[in-house]
């Protein structure tokens, strides 16, 4: 591990500055030793507060405005125990990002003091500190930066470091606190913090909300929400939870509302059942959030969900419904695995994040009734996992962290993708009861408190033969994935040897331990056989004697992680395999290779494909293969081979649709033929489907589905006047008209139009509305605006460390994946290349996104060109 000492800034000025003040109005000197101070939260910093701070506790209160350009005033009082470090430090640190001037007093037990600002920290001298208790009580304005403050609503973001965006604090995970809050805001608004409401005042058009102390919690887990929202109070199995919410169509309130409240119940349950813990907190609320950032956010007691992940319409599939369950699933499973435990530092994020989903995944194999377990966890894990490690920009899950301003970058498809398929490993070496006793203890032991991976895996390394601490080396220090070959010889019908190796898909002698299966698949049986990938070459020697069999599914039951091999016979009878996840695999597996250029090319699975979009029967199934379709048409064939392409994939993906009976099939079959429509004909159907308002038989469209198809017809200009217009005018809910308003100029038929939108995102105000930003850019970039768009690429790449800078820890990569995934051209690789080049010293960290979201232009440029 390197480690990255903090470097001596302007302090040694300011210190004497400060020493002057603080000896001219109290008399009592700094101490002589010089601390060190620099932006953001430093390791070192944080160990240093940990060993001297505890019993901390925060009490706020924040005077809301109507008008969100209005400043919010504040005060806060901090209480905590201190214990003086030795050697003596001249100053306590609270961490606060924002401009000097939104402070305004500060006193230390009672003392006002000179305030003194530097570097994104308060600092208190520590001569009015004394041993023991103190508190520290602040008059500021609150930070707008992660207020998300909108016309009639506003609502706090604050992980990974942006407690500190707000209010001054002590931003890091394991300074847990009480936080006490009163909020007064407009008399029509709701609010919601993270504990129950103790008391409510009114006074003229204003109303006083005063929340009783919330629970030990991280600064980064501190929320509050405000405004107009309609509050909803269930209580299923004798819980009575609060939902907030701003949807107005009748039908998704019809549908979804008491589900919501059934699904977070059946989660607690199980999750209680779990752990052998009850639900450890105060209360358990949630909100809907208009395009909230992400799927959800585990806030203690008052969980943030984006709307449009909880309510769902008549028109919705089985694959919308299950991942509507599967985020309530890992919201939930959040307050033990995160909430009630947590990462002591956030180089261990993936640790509450793995915990959520594995353990998500298993809320969902008993409580969904339609669910396929096994098959949902290949679809939704291995795709994205490897999207990310097979790039040059791969991270490892584990990642070291100096300063916690950049831990927004640790996140993404390797923590929330691989990471859970390594637990599943985990899981199959140990066995199920051994994990499970294990995580009973963790959470037990760390109760309210914090612990480190390795805490954990001294824990489970007690109750299980194998070596832990070796196996964890590759998986969650290490990247990239395994290759696998294979060896089979036959003699007189039967297997003589079968052989299988591995080693890093870089050429490296590297080992994943783990299991897998192979089929083998016969005229008129299978027989499955567990490989354990222990070694470099391992021989299956439960095969030898064996008929030699028609051909193999490598992987087939979806838990083995790399590149296999694909059986050229298995391909020609993907439509006879009965088993669905070992379908998965395969889809999977043939896509894997095709990117990597060996043994398939993308015309060859696009034919193969064409023909199993009326075969496959599983939904699942069906959007990974539409999925990879449409990524095909899009990025991997070139511009002046894609009409011939489209028009054939939308002439299959239209007869498949009137031929299927299944709703959410014939739902998804339509969305390909959407996605990749470019014939007049296609234009032409899409046209009279949105102005007429009726949906092919079979096929349920919403306002959503329309306003997705209205879009889909602007970015073809196509030639109607005012189809945007016309579809605002159709849209009633007055959060999605704003988005749709915000989207229109980089939808726009005119050059110019398209032009200045962009530009307008170098403002971060313009920013505001992350997921509005990355949609639109998606459109701006689309493969049929490329020649006009190709020209925002160097402005793209410049913005992107002011992206990471004010936007959340999503949106770095959002931005980049929206602006470079569409680009096939080598013009567009070398563009990237150059970039980095130019920039050797460049943030490691935002070089390894910009590699992940440019690895499609780099492959599609030496696929197609």
């Amino acid at each position: 591990m390197v480690w990255n000492f903090p470097k001596i800034t302007r302090y040694g000025a300011t210190l004497f500055v400060l020493s002057l003040l603080v000896m001219s109005c109290n008399r009592r000197p700094l101490p002589s030793q010089s601390s060190l101070v620099e932006t953001g939260v430093l390791q070192t910093l944080a160990n240093a507060r940990k060993q001297t701070i505890s019993q901390l506790a925060y009490v706020l209160k924040f005077d809301i405005p109507a008008q969100k350009n209005q400043p919010i005033l504040s005060t806060e009082t901090i209480s905590f125990n201190w214990a003086a470090p030795r050697p003596a430090q001249p100053t306590l640190e609270l961490d606060f990002k924002e401009e000097r001037a939104h402070l305004q007093t500060v006193s230390v037990n009672g003392t006002n003091i000179p305030i003194a600002y530097e570097s994104e920290h308060l600092l208190i001298s520590t001569a009015f500190l004394k041993s023991g208790a103190n508190t520290v009580s602040i008059q500021f304005t609150a930070g707008n930066l992660s207020l998300n403050r909108n016309d009639e609503y506003l609502y706090t973001l604050l992980v990974p470091d942006r407690t500190r965006t707000v209010f001054p604090c002590f931003d890091q995970p394991d300074l847990k606190a009480t936080f006490q809050v009163s909020l007064t805001i407009p008399a029509s608004w709701q609010a919601m913090t993270n504990a129950p409401l103790r008391d409510s005042t009114l006074s003229g058009d204003r109303k006083t909300m005063n929340f009783l102390p919330s629970d030990r919690i991280p600064t980064y887990l501190f929320s509050f929400v405000a405004g107009k929202f309609t509050p909803v109070t269930r209580t299923p199995t004798g819980r009575s939870m609060t939902l907030l919410h701003r949807e107005t169509d009748s039908t998704k309130l019809r549908l979804s509302t008491d589900l919501l409240f059934s699904l977070h119940a059946d989660a607690l349950r199980f999750l209680e059942e779990f752990t052998q813990i009850p639900y450890p907190f105060q209360k358990f609320d949630f909100v809907a959030i208009p395009d909230f950032q992400y799927g959800g956010m585990e806030h203690v007691g008052a969980i943030d969900y984006r709307s449009s992940a909880l309510f769902l319409d008549n028109g919705a599939t089985r694959d919308q419904r299950l991942s509507r369950a599967h985020v309530i699933a890992h919201e939930t499973a959040h307050m033990w695995f995160g909430d009630l435990v947590t990462m002591r530092w956030f180089d261990d994020v993936w640790l509450k994040e793995v915990f959520a989903n594995f353990i998500a995944d298993k809320i969902m194999e008993v409580s969904s009734a339609d669910a396929n377990y096994d098959l949902q966890f290949v679809v939704d894990h291995f795709p994205a996992a490897y999207a990310v490690d097979r790039t040059e920009g791969a991270n490892p899950i584990g990642q070291p962290l100096a300063n916690l301003q950049e831990a927004g970058s640790l996140y993404g498809g390797i923590i929330y993708h691989k990471a859970p398929i390594m637990m599943r490993q985990l899981e199959r070496l140990m066995g199920k009861t051994a994990l499970r006793d294990g995580l009973r203890e963790y959470l037990k032991k760390y109760a309210f408190s914090n612990a480190t991976w390795a805490e954990l895996i001294a824990i489970l390394d007690a109750r299980t033969p194998a070596n832990l601490t070796a196996w964890n080396h590759v998986w969650v220090n290490e990247t990239g994935r395994p290759k696998f070959t294979y060896q089979l010889d036959g003699k007189g019908g039967k297997i003589k040897q079968f052989i299988i190796t591995q080693q890093g898909e870089d050429g490296s002698n590297r080992l994943w331990p783990q299991h897998f299966d192979i089929t083998l698949v016969y005229a008129d049986h299978t027989e499955e056989l567990d490989v354990n990938m222990n070694q470099a070459q391992v021989t299956l020697t439960e095969s030898i004697g064996k008929p030699t069999p028609q051909y193999m599914i490598f992987n087939s039951s979806g838990q083995g992680y790399g590149v296999f091999p694909i059986d050229s016979v298995s391909v020609l009878q993907l439509e006879r395999i009965k088993n669905p996840v070992a379908r998965a695999s395969i889809y999977i597996n043939l896509y894997e290779n095709m990117v990597a250029g060996q043994s398939i090319s993308p015309a060859s699975l696009v034919t193969g494909y064409r023909s199993l979009l009326g075969k496959e029967p599983e939904e699942l199934n069906l959007r990974l293969l539409t999925s990879q379709l449409s990524d095909i048409v899009w990025t991997l064939t070139k511009p002046e081979a894609r009409p011939a392409l489209a028009t054939a994939v939308e002439e299959d993906a239209w007869r498949a649709m009137e031929q299927e009976t299944a709703s959410g099939k014939k739902k998804l079959l339509f969305r390909l033929y959407q996605n990749i429509a470019l014939s007049q004909t296609a234009r032409d159907r899409l046209y009279t489907i949105w102005n007429d308002q009726k949906a092919p038989a079979g096929v349920t469209l919403t306002e959503d589905d329309y306003t997705a198809l209205a879009l889909a017809l602007a970015v073809r200009d196509y030639p109607a006047e005012g189809i945007l217009t016309k579809q605002l005018a159709r849209i009633k809910n007055p959060d999605r008209r704003k988005r749709l308003e915000f989207m229109m100029p980089a939808l726009s038929s005119s050059v110019m139009e398209r032009d200045a939108f962009f530009a307008s995102l170098a403002s971060d105000t313009n920013r505001e509305h992350e997921a509005w930003v990355t949609a639109a850019l998606g459109y701006l970039h689309h493969p049929l605006r490329t020649e006009t768009s190709a020209k925002y690429l160097p402005k793209s790449l410049d913005l992107l460390e002011e992206i990471q800078r004010t936007g959340d820890i999503f949106f770095p990569e959002s931005w980049l994946r929206a602006t470079l995934s569409t680009y096939q051209t080598p013009e567009t690789a070398q563009l990237v290349r150059k970039f980095l080049a130019d920039r050797p010293t460049y943030n490691a960290r935002l070089r390894a996104k910009l590699l992940q979201a440019a690895d499609g232009p780099f492959r599609a440029s030496k696929l197609l060109y």
